[in-house]
């Protein structure tokens, strides 16, 4: 019974500290029901509608590009066996270490008009410009192409472990009733994968919305660049709000199709005997047509990019690599590192509780405060500008303290725990669901207590996870663009926004060292992931 007032006050601090962080999404939630302001009523009668249009034509574009390419190369990399299929198995993996916006910079840079492609066409046949016709870079179709180039691994991961973890006995009695392998393809592997390639599509199209940096550099008005817009040139944060809210219905429309596609795929697997089958040998010109489907989507959405941003780095080196770079490392390392280890050490209690204390409003207030990735991030720092703005006024009138937390480095960490704490939960969650509960059970019964368990019991064996989770939250505030460009200090600058801002200006090979430095230190969690598909394939082969 003594024990009772400990857990009450346990269960009170985790139920707090998810609330917390879930208040930047529900601030933005409240604006549903504010009064339309005159600037909402303008933003309605003018640009809303485009709005909506772009954001549905680039989910739609995205979507279907990313499907295309992770579902075809899943299938072959899985299934089939062609020259090349072992190191693309890990390499296309690859373009997730690409910011989008950065290979729409790299891109922009090879095929605008002033661009080496387009200017070796005009010297090669004496062209002039507007002579000939030539593909809008800066376009919707070309952001739909950057998106989909570096987006579609997250379909490829899923689709290609539900093709290797599929039935054998139903793979069988499709070869034995004399079906080929795209027959088996399109009849049975894929209808029975379908749940994992939602779910895959469905973080596609989060970050499609997401994707600020890519948007705005070609000049398509969506959501996030609306959002901004309404923020920073308007300065109406009441419609900034409810633009936000209303990109927000979106993204939870998606949540809920993920979820009930997750849900439905426990009827799937007919048996309980799975294998390797027997690839589909794939020679001559078909596994030529194999090799060239996988290697397009690898040279286009990393190869390509990666090596054009090398090349203007080398060449802009002795420029670019001065004092002002070096601080720029400096500042994006020291957020990366204590955002990632903040998330951790927050993933790791919350997470623990949830599984120590095994109460509904817990795990309520759990999934609340994870719920911050699938929001974009200028979502959550207008969520955090508008409260953080109120108790700053607030106590400024009582004290005359002026600005304690809006544009401060506070702010900017709440934003980053909001939006990537769900990385670090899910890595940790994933790690303590491998330890069994009598190992928790014969620690208490030697006297240990529930909070002495973490140190004794769960670390050393989450070692491997608790570093993943600080990896994966390091990179992805690395990457971060809308949220750090918005609640970031007076002059103080990331590497992410120093790229934005020399692109902005048209200075694309000065943006290539800071960009490089962002893809390289991507890399990361692509060589996790890899490693991680090496194990699998140990383990199936």
């Amino acid at each position: 019974m003594s024990l009772q007032p400990r857990f009450s006050v346990w269960a009170f601090t985790v139920i707090g500290v998810a609330l917390l962080l879930a208040l930047p999404v529900l601030t933005v939630f409240g604006f549903v029901f504010h009064p339309a302001t005159e600037v909402w009523q303008h933003l309605a009668d003018t640009v809303l509608t485009e709005y909506i249009s772009n954001s549905l034509w680039l989910m739609l574009g995205v979507g279907l590009g990313a499907l295309l390419l992770g579902v075809s190369t899943a299938w072959l990399t899985g299934m089939c066996d062609f020259p090349g299929r072992r190191l693309f198995e890990w390499a296309l993996l690859l373009p997730l270490a690409m910011p989008a916006y950065i290979i729409a910079y790299t891109y922009t840079g090879l095929f605008d008009v002033a661009g080496p492609v387009q200017s070796s066409l005009r010297g090669w046949f004496g062209w002039e410009y507007g002579d000939y016709w030539f593909p809008e870079i800066r376009s919707l179709g070309g952001a739909i192409s950057m998106l989909a180039l570096v987006l579609y691994p997250y379909v490829y991961l899923l689709a290609r472990a539900a093709f290797l973890e599929q039935s054998v006995c139903v793979l069988e009695v499709s070869r034995s009733l004399g079906n080929g392998a795209w027959r088996t393809f399109f009849r049975i592997a894929l209808p029975l994968a379908r749940p994992a390639i939602i779910a895959g599509l469905s973080l596609v199209l989060m970050e499609t919305l997401a994707d600020y940096g890519t948007v705005q550099y070609f000049g398509v008005d969506t959501f996030t660049t609306g959002i901004f817009r309404t923020w920073s040139g308007l300065g109406d944060d009441a419609a900034a709000a409810q633009l936000a809210a209303l990109l927000m219905s979106f993204v939870f429309m998606l949540i809920i199709l993920e979820r009930w596609s997750r849900r439905k795929a426990r009827y799937h697997h007919t048996t309980n005997r799975f294998g390797l089958l027997p690839r589909y040998p794939l020679k001559g010109w078909r596994g030529l047509l194999a090799f060239t489907a996988c290697a397009l989507p690898l040279f286009l959405g990393f190869i390509l990019p990666a090596g054009q941003q090398l090349v203007w780095a080398l060449s802009t080196a002795e420029k670019m690599l001065d004092s002002d770079f070096f601080t720029l490392v400096w500042h994006s390392v020291l957020l990366a590192l204590s955002a990632a280890f903040i998330a951790l050490v927050l993933a790791l209690f919350v997470t623990y509780s949830q599984r120590m204390l095994k109460n509904k409003m817990v795990n309520v207030a759990v999934r609340l405060a994870g719920m911050g990735y699938a929001v974009p991030g200028t979502v959550i720092a207008v969520g955090i500008i508008i409260p953080l703005g109120a108790l700053d006024n607030t106590l400024d009138d009582w004290w005359g303290t002026g600005l304690l937390f809006s544009g401060t480095l506070f702010a900017l960490l709440f934003a980053y725990m909001v939006r990537f704490l769900a990385v670090s939960m899910q890595t940790v969650e994933a790690g303590l669901g491998k330890i069994k509960p009598s190992m928790e059970e014969a620690a208490r019964s030697m006297g240990y207590r529930p909070r002495a368990l973490p140190r004794r019991i769960h670390i050393p064996i989450l070692r491997g996870s608790l570093l993943t989770a600080l990896l994966l939250v390091f990179v992805d505030v690395m990457k971060e663009l809308p949220a750090t460009l918005i609640l970031r200090p007076f002059n103080f600058n990331t590497l992410a926004v120093r790229a934005y801002e020399l692109a902005s200006d048209e200075r694309l090979a000065d943006s290539s060292t800071a960009s490089l430095a962002i893809v390289l230190a991507g890399i990361i969690p692509v060589i996790l992931l890899s490693l991680t598909i090496a194990r699998s394939r140990a383990r199936n082969e």
